[in-house]
């Protein structure tokens, strides 16, 4: 199958799931409506109770205040141990989470990706406080680590994201013609690479109750927080089960959370030894 294949393929898409495919191939990500809001809340409410326990304070605010103003109640040098409280007591309902996870934007996923759909097994959780220069991620692209391109991030953020308190990326054409200039015989590192593509970097704003989809084959990262609020936000890794994998594999990284009938039959039959 050549790149251009979809050039001359029918299109059967709907309207809507058209106006998002457009979207992506332009940019190489779309930002998306949360399709079950109620997921979303009870999320951020389980994870503040939780955050709210393990610091020993009590939860007398708004979830959404308590988690913004989270840097008032810890420091750098703990934050790691309340992540880890939040991640451990999520997979205490890890069947509920994921699902929820999924679910809050299946629509979007399975229109980008198709229907039988493997999930990454663990969802990673980012909490960034402002002025905190340890839990930056600099650029890089996640196939340059052993990804595969056929893979999209479902970036959900738990607060407001915006300016430096969000994420940025370069969007696809940029991208495709930065990644082409990059010299193979030079490893440039992240933040001087950051400087070569940093005037086509964009900041994306994605408020509480939208969820980003991208491309990790296009560049992306996060700098220094500099807004006076903490970033919460997860991230998963989602891929059309049957498409190519790098170095993280079915089972081992992902698992298959929507195989249909036909594929469950194929995947165990067996032929016979005919004669003849």
């Amino acid at each position: 199958m050549t790149t251009d294949a979809h050039k001359h393929a029918y299109n059967f898409l709907t309207p809507s799931e058209e106006k998002i495919t457009r979207a992506f191939l332009e940019n190489g990500y779309v930002i998306t409506d949360i399709e079950d809001l109620d997921r979303l809340n009870a999320l951020k409410e389980r994870i503040a109770n939780t955050a709210a326990e393990h610091l020993k304070v009590p939860l007398d605010a708004d979830p959404d205040v308590f988690l913004n103003n989270i840097h008032t109640q810890v420091s750098a040098d703990d934050l790691n141990s309340l992540r880890l409280a939040v991640i451990n007591d999520l997979k205490e309902s890890e069947t509920w989470f994921k699902e929820s996870y999924f679910r809050m934007a299946k629509n979007a996923i399975s229109t980008l990706i198709g229907s039988e759909i493997a999930m990454q097994r663990s969802v990673g959780l980012s909490v960034q406080l402002p002025d905190d220069s340890s839990s930056l991620l600099p650029l890089h692209t996640d196939v340059w680590d052993g990804d595969s391109p056929f893979e999209v991030v479902m970036w959900l953020p738990l607060v407001d994201c915006f300016q430096t308190k969000s994420m940025y990326l370069v969007p696809l054409n940029e991208d495709r013609l930065l990644q082409s200039k990059i010299d193979q015989n030079r490893t440039p590192d992240a933040e001087s690479l950051f400087k070569e593509v940093q005037e086509f970097a964009e900041f994306l704003e994605i408020p509480y109750g939208k969820a980003l989809l991208f491309s990790q084959t296009i560049m992306h990262g996060n700098r220094v927080n500099e807004t006076d609020e903490t970033r919460w936000t997860m991230n998963c890794r989602f891929k059309s089960l049957m498409s190519p994998y790098a170095d993280k594999k079915l089972i081992e990284t992902f698992e298959p959370i929507t195989l249909k009938a036909a594929t469950r039959i194929g995947m165990n039959y067996t032929q016979p030894k005919l004669n003849g």
